[in-house]
């Protein structure tokens, strides 16, 4: 009975390990935040993206700073929620 226990041990461990996904950051240029209410709206935006771990913005440099999932989400979809909110961004170069 120990031996049959030993030998399901490997494959159960196959299933309970987590998928390998890297955290990924991204600096997205926002040109359309003209006031100081506009990053608030814009974090909101970014954090709404399943995968967003954090978010952080750059008001007087017009840029947000995002920490994302890569397997949950990307690129695309950060300008698209950002767009949607009423502020275009593009991915800044670094």
């Amino acid at each position: 009975m120990k031996k049959l226990a030993f030998a399901f041990l490997p494959l159960s461990l196959l299933f309970t390990l987590p998928a390998s996904a890297a955290e990924k950051t991204a600096t997205l240029e926002v040109p359309g935040m003209t006031c100081a209410a506009c990053p608030v709206t814009v974090t909101t935006a970014l954090k709404r993206v399943q995968g967003v771990q954090g978010v952080q913005v750059d008001f007087p440099k017009r840029l947000a700073t995002v920490r994302y999932d890569d397997a949950k989400t990307n690129l695309a979809a950060l300008e698209k929620a950002t767009t949607d909110a009423g502020y275009p961004s593009k991915a800044a170069h670094q």
